[in-house]
């Protein structure tokens, strides 16, 4: 059964160290907007799990940053695949209101938290620049999925909740801007997408979309949380 927290930073006697840029950790553009949204999130979290105190200040900083989300139990499901430390994300903050991700599974943590730094500082506000429109929703093409990288034996980030693959990005003013159409498409939407994948490769370890291969000509992977340089193709 899951229990309804409102996470408080002060409550938990969490770190104030946070994992998600505010204000001057924009990525594009200088925009001062109200927080309002970002700071009254209140989350759904699981049980008591033998989570530890990492994991639980990932949870507080995801809720803080604005993210509507359940957080989910672990589960080791074999053949080397897992759902660990992870949330079902409903709904982020962009400046001014939310904005939606569509078709999203299990999602670890950490990246949980890079994506919705980056779906506001990256995204909402490239959108805004280029398109003079918020952003409304993320189209996603899924993340957990029990599978190997194609043509290898190695197991995919996806096979445990540690990547995400984003297929398009709906405006409020109703415009859709698609990867697989966008990238080679009109000025804006090629500027759009550029930005916007720059933007991801500040965040995420491994960055993929249709430069790298045919099997990315349709999406951008996100994979893992940056430590260092990040792999952008």
């Amino acid at each position: 059964m899951k229990r309804t927290v409102v996470l408080a930073l002060a409550t938990l006697g969490l770190s104030a160290c946070s994992l998600v840029p505010q204000g001057s950790g924009d990525d594009y553009g200088s925009t001062n907007r109200s927080d309002t949204t970002a700071r009254s999130a209140t989350v759904n979290a699981p049980p008591p799990l033998a989570r530890d105190a990492t994991e639980r200040q990932c949870l507080s900083e995801l809720g803080a940053a604005g993210a509507s989300f359940d957080a989910l139990p672990d589960r080791y499901l074999g053949q080397g695949c897992s759902n660990l430390n992870t949330v079902q994300m409903h709904a982020l903050a962009r400046d001014d209101g939310r904005l939606d991700v569509r078709n999203l599974g299990p999602v670890t943590c950490p990246v949980s938290a890079a994506f919705a730094a980056w779906a506001r500082f990256g995204v909402d506000r490239a959108a805004q620049q280029v398109f003079g429109s918020p952003l409304a929703s993320i189209q996603t093409m899924g993340s957990f999925s029990c599978r190997n990288v194609a043509g290898t034996s190695r197991r995919s980030a996806h096979a445990s909740a540690d990547a995400i693959d984003i297929g398009g990005f709906v405006l409020a003013d109703g415009r859709r801007i698609s990867v697989k159409d966008g990238w080679r498409g009109s000025a804006q939407e090629r500027e759009f997408l550029r930005i916007v994948q720059r933007s991801a490769c500040r965040r995420f370890d491994t960055v993929l979309g249709p430069d790298y291969n045919s099997d990315h000509s349709d999406h951008l992977h996100v994979e893992g949380v940056i430590k260092g340089n990040s792999y952008c193709r």
